[in-house]
Order: structure tokens, then sequence, then C-alpha cells
């Protein structure tokens, strides 16, 4: 009988991209892979490992994106804010018919459908044995997702912030318009400034440096690939705060 790994990590933040939530598609949620996702989160989470989760709105509304098509900024962040709101409540949902307790905390107050964030309360979830799925973003706009999770990450004690994607890793260029592109597996914070990698914003990547938070980008389309991280198999590419440093427990 095979032994089940053991997580190296006692407490994480899981970063998801919106446009995860997409599948072949080009709006809105694939249920089946919101499903899976579930299925895969809850898996990692019975083996004891505190989760928190920060996820995009990307797959329903980009603030970005609006903005460059003549819409306010801040008008677009705020509804681009919401759409996070309506990626968390889905995922919630998918998460308790697993039989795993869930609270969303919102940095938008909306009291009906989710807590408000308050860092002791989000603490005392993770402690009782919850996963917590932060929503809204930071409440502010021109702040990213990426931002948010980097940030919640710091306030709740995370040893690791995973950010889950539809690539498997950090390249020196575009994998998808560049043949040949060279994937890391290990690059610290100040490579990734320096030579503008596209692993997060600069807010969110400083954030992270300063504050000695390791950062795993990996696919979120490979089955297995959230275990795998948190039981320490190398998977993706780390990025941290320099050459000898060592992923915190």
């Amino acid at each position: 009988m095979t032994e089940t790994p053991r997580p190296i990590y006692r407490r994480v933040l899981l970063k998801l991209s919106g446009e995860a939530l997409m599948g072949d598609h080009s709006y809105g949620i694939e249920p089946k892979l919101m499903e899976e996702f579930a299925e895969e989160i809850a898996h990692v989470h019975r083996l004891g490992v505190e989760m928190a989760l920060v996820i995009g709105g990307g797959n329903i509304f980009r603030g970005v994106s609006a903005a460059s098509q003549g819409m306010d900024r801040a008008t677009a962040d705020y509804v681009g804010m919401l759409a996070t709101v309506m990626n968390a409540l889905a995922l919630q949902q998918a998460l308790e018919k697993r039989g795993v307790a869930t609270r969303v905390q919102s940095a938008i107050d909306m009291k009906e459908v989710a807590e408000p964030f308050i860092r002791r309360r989000a603490i005392r979830h993770l402690e009782k044995g919850r996963i917590v799925i932060f929503a809204a973003g930071t409440g502010l706009p021109f702040f990213t997702t990426d931002t948010a999770a980097a940030l919640r990450a710091v306030e709740i004690g995370a040893a690791v912030l995973l950010k889950a994607t539809k690539v498997d890793g950090v390249y020196d260029a575009d994998p998808v318009k560049v043949p040949g592109a060279r994937k890391y597996d290990r690059v610290t914070f100040d490579e990734v400034l320096q030579k503008d990698l596209k692993v997060m914003d600069a807010t969110a990547i400083s954030m992270a440096r300063d504050n000695n938070l390791p950062v795993i980008v990996f696919n979120l389309r490979k089955s297995g690939n959230i275990l795998k991280v948190v039981t320490g198999e190398p998977v993706g590419t780390l990025v941290q705060g320099g050459s000898n440093a060592q992923r915190s427990l």
C-alpha cells in the first residue's frame, strides 16, 4: 500500500487565477473544472494543511482591460472585485459539497453573502480547520489580486504563497510566443524585478520579498500538482529571497 506523502507546510495561501476556471471557454466558469479543483483542494486540506485561497476575477471581468477601453480605472477595478466574489462563492459551494467547512471573507462589505475581512477571525477559522477564501482583492482599486494574495499571505502568517496558473512555471520569455523559452526552477525576487519576469506584479513581488514569503508558481491544470507542491516535490518554479534561501515550513 502506497503511503500518502506528508505535507511540509502547515499553512499556505493558494492564489487561483480566474482564467483557470474558464477551461476552453472565453468567459465564465467551467463547472467540471471547478469540481476538479475543489476535489484536489479538499484532498490537500484533509492532510492537515491550513489553507486560505485568493481567487481572481478575470474569467468574468478584468478591470485593466476595461480601463484600456475607456472605462474609469477605479470603477473597472471595483467591478473586477465583484467578479472575484462571484468566483469565491462558487468555489465555496463546490468545497462544501465535499464536506469542507469554508468561509468567504470579502474586503468589500457585503454581509448578506460573506464575512468582512478580519485578520484575527481569518486565522481562527484556519486554526479550526476551515478553508478561508479571501474575496474582493484588497478592497481598493489599482491593486491586483496577486497583490491581495501576497498581502493576505503575510497577514495570516502563511509559510508559502502558491500561485496556480495556466503555465508550469516562470520563463525568461512567453513560452507560447517564443519557442525555446527557458524555464526557471528557482529564481530570486530581485531577478524577477530586474528582468521583468511575468510572475506577479511588482507590488506583490516586493511585498513577498520584504516579508521573506516564498512563492511557488505552477500549473493548476495538471492534476495532482497542488498535492505535489505542498508535499515538497519540485513542481513549477520557486521564487525566493536569495541564492541560499530555503522554503519555510
